[in-house]
């Protein structure tokens, strides 16, 4: 059935009908919500008060009464809350996949797998509704931080009356850390000035080490521990997952050794298995070999597999594979060993992280109260990301700024897969496969392959049924108030004097103990880039509006998509379309969607994709404001680029005041982005070089042929952009001079048209990131001295 636009007239009907329905169906709820615990419903608590008698000296006053620290509800377990990042349903063997996940497999032998649990398809959302228990959309996170637009569900900025559970324990006796992943700090906040109330710790984290970013280079990654920035290691065999592990393991011990009457939450939220894929080589070896039957015949050998562990029903059917993906049988000889070892690739870094999750758990289960330890370990925050692209990539950046890859230049770095070198992505059809039974991937919100993810729930006080399924339908935004159930804590009204959303998810409490409980959450609708869905008590109505692979969404009319309707009581993987057969169920769900919409924020729709992530071009706020020129000193290190100089599409220059002792100092002067796109001007043997990195597809170089003399120096860069004004990617002459004699020129072909890198900033003096080029490593600190750096926009 085709589109969805209702007349005014209907759309108020289905607005109200939708809104009754939804107030029946909260109330409903609300009657199969436990009591409210004896926490207070506002916080923080009153200021101290003390109520005896208070005479003229001590003496005659009754005994002091000292003001207690918060206490916890009795019997308040610990938390671990484990989230990996772009993982698929039939990824890991836990639920059937061809990655080896021997702590999934341990921790639900232990406690209970969940085969019917769902997130919003994109990280940024997802986590929102996660440690919220609020709808993306209520939380203001339409999508990726970087994507923000000036709409109420939309901005990235997280609505104060949106207390997260964090904030909420920790004000009822918990301790809470967060490490490894944020991507809930707009970006525009994330530099060294602020503000810090949307960073972890101001959203209730007493401690977080981590990257405010969508994703992070593995083996050179910009980090802070709370706020400050992590110095670069200097281990050659350093990798962030082992880094996270080991920060959740030392401050986990830390904090039971200090307050071993105090439970915890420990969020823990790895870059894996989000791209760039990268592993150790020692990993990516064991898997030699292990994917050449190619992602069709993996989908069935999975199906099979998820049959025989439970995980699916017994009925349920293959889907058809995603329209746009090529058949395995399709491809040439060199493009299946291409692509079969990116699937190795992401199979060892997955296996990776799942080991290193595993030191965390074990080390929280050698504490002293490991029993009363309730463990959810979600793996994904949406489904396998199909953002490598049809042929795969070498340089996810390529995909946000527009660009497509091919198979034959990616070939040439099969060796390298994995390293620090790229930023790699498998193919499409890969992310497809790791979704097995279901259609489609990540960014897909209309179809379970984008928002079906596998969840583990631990809780050995208390499950006693362990090693069984559940079916219930939940999703993220549940996980919330099911602790607060289980911790004892009232949801507060009000929060740091800040009248609260009520909480929109239901606890899943009661199905720890009984596998036949009662579905709680009944109606969810989806939304994604106007990929949209909308569950009700067993049906689903979905549509799709782009595929994830493209990046350049036009021509596009909402009111023209075609609808689809799935009996997902009895059809678990949405494979058989009932839309011609039901029209009357098909529509009563459309209207139910637009009704929710209206309720949640989710309008207006906006499909845009590319175009969202040009910061200037949506007037997102930004530090430099309409400023046009910029003075920077040494130590400013890691700005991020929605504070740094917006030097895309237009004219600019750079001039360093330095000085040198010889001709033999050398070291990074000013860089902005690493690996996958940007640019830096260092001294290399003394001499002045400039290399602009178009996304690591060209670097352009220019350098003096002579090193700087002894004493102060003016090295200048005059970038000349070649485009007018709104015209993206253009050509431009770069011309480097010295005390302002030419000592260099280039002509760069293209230019970087929407971002210079993914998480990598702004340094003077050194590298603090991945690097711009592959003629030295980083910190690479300058050893001369800097005076200055002025950046001048033209």
């Amino acid at each position: 059935m085709k589109g969805d636009r209702p007349s005014i007239a209907r759309f108020m009907v289905a607005l109200l009908a939708g809104s009754a329905l939804l107030g029946l169906a909260d109330s409903a709820l609300a009657q199969q919500q436990p009591a409210p615990a004896g926490t207070p419903s506002v916080l923080p608590r009153p200021d101290f008060r003390f109520h005896g008698n208070v005479g003229r000296t001590y003496l005659d006053s009754d005994p002091a009464q000292f003001p207690q620290p918060v206490q916890a509800p009795k019997g308040a377990p610990n938390i671990v809350l484990i989230l990996l990042d772009d993982a698929g349903f039939g990824q890991f063997s836990t639920f059937g996949g061809g990655v080896p996940s021997p702590t999934m497999d341990r921790l639900a032998s232990e406690g209970l797998r969940y085969n019917r649990f769902h997130t919003t398809a994109l990280c940024s959302p997802s986590r929102a509704a996660l440690i919220t228990g609020r709808n993306h959309h209520s939380c203001a996170f339409a999508g990726i931080t970087e994507v923000a637009t000036g709409y109420e569900g939309y901005t990235a900025v997280m609505p104060r009356e949106c207390g997260t559970v964090g904030e909420v324990l920790r004000q009822n006796g918990y301790m809470t850390a967060w490490i490894g992943k944020n991507h809930n700090t707009p970006p525009w906040e994330t530099s060294a000035v602020g503000p810090f109330d949307r960073w972890a710790n101001g959203l209730g984290f007493d401690y977080f080490y981590g990257f405010n970013a969508g994703d992070m280079n593995h083996w050179n990654p910009t980090l802070f521990e709370n706020r400050d920035l992590v110095p670069v290691s200097t281990d050659p065999n350093y990798h962030l997952t082992a880094d996270i592990a080991d920060k959740a393991i030392d401050w986990v011990r830390k904090a039971k050794s200090i307050a071993p009457d105090r439970p915890f939450l420990l969020y823990v939220a790895p870059g894996a298995t989000h791209s760039p894929h990268h592993a150790p080589a020692d990993w990516i070896a064991r898997f030699k070999g292990k994917f050449d039957m190619g992602w069709d015949k993996y989908r069935e050998e999975t199906l099979a597999r998820q049959k025989q562990l439970g995980v699916v029903p017994q009925e349920a059917k293959l889907t058809q594979r995603s329209e746009g993906l090529p058949a395995w049988d399709s491809l040439n000889a060199d493009q299946k060993k291409l692509y079969a070892h990116m699937m190795e690739v992401f199979a060892a870094y997955g296996a990776h992280v799942d080991h290193h999750m595993g030191r965390v758990i074990d080390a929280v289960k050698q504490l002293p109260d490991a029993d009363n330890t309730l463990f959810v370990y979600i793996a994904g925050d949406n489904g396998a990301s199909a953002e490598g692209g049809i042929e795969g990539s070498i340089n996810e950046n390529l995909f946000f700024n527009g660009f497509a890859e091919t198979w034959q230049d990616n070939l040439k770095a099969i060796d390298d897969l994995g390293g620090p070198k790229y930023f790699n992505h498998f193919p499409s059809a890969w992310a497809h496969a790791m979704n097995t039974p279901f259609q489609w991937t990540k960014q897909v919100a209309s179809h379970f392959g984008g928002t079906r993810n596998p969840m583990i729930v631990s809780w050995p006080a208390r499950i006693k049924d362990k090693g069984t399924v559940r079916s219930q339908f939940l999703h993220v935004i549940d996980v919330v108030p099911t602790i607060y159930e289980l911790a004892g804590i009232t949801a507060p009204t009000m929060l740091n004097g800040i009248p609260q959303k009520p909480i929109e998810g239901a606890s899943f409490l009661d199905t720890f103990t009984d596998a036949k409980a009662k579905d709680r959450h009944v109606t969810q609708y989806f939304e994604l880039g106007v990929n949209r869905g909308l569950y009700h008590q067993g049906w689903m109505a979905s549509t799709i509006s782009f595929p994830p692979w493209q990046p350049i969404r036009t021509g596009f009319d909402p009111d023209k998509q075609k609808w689809e309707l799935y009996n997902v009581a009895e059809d678990f993987s949405q494979a058989t379309d009932l839309a011609a057969a039901n029209p009357q169920k098909l529509r009563e769900l459309q209207d139910m969607w637009w009704a929710e919409a209206g309720k949640y924020n989710v309008l207006p729709l906006d499909w845009r994709a590319s175009e969202r992530l040009n910061a200037e071009a949506m007037g997102r706020p930004s530090l430099t404001g309409d400023r046009k020129v910029f003075t920077y000193y040494p130590g400013q290190v890691a700005l991020p680029s929605e504070a740094a100089p917006r030097t895309l599409n237009k004219s600019w220059t750079l001039t360093a005041t330095v000085d040198t002792s010889d001709g033999k100092n050398e070291g990074m002067i000013a860089t902005h982005g690493g690996i996958v796109g940007g640019y830096g001007l260092y001294l290399r043997a003394g001499k002045p070089t400039f290399v602009y990195n178009f996304l690591a597809l060209d670097r352009t170089t220019v350098a003096a042929e002579q090193p700087l003399p002894a004493g102060k120096a003016e090295i200048k860069v005059e970038f000349a952009y070649e485009g007018k004004p709104g015209e993206f990617g253009k050509p431009a002459t770069v011309t480097l001079s010295v005390d302002g004699r030419k000592v260099g020129e280039a002509k760069i072909a293209r230019t970087v048209p929407v971002q210079y890198s993914i998480g990598e900033g702004f340094d003077i003096g050194e590298e603090t990131s991945s690097p711009i080029d592959f003629t030295y490593k980083p910190p690479f600190k300058f050893t001369g001295k800097i005076d200055k750096v002025v950046v001048e926009l033209k």
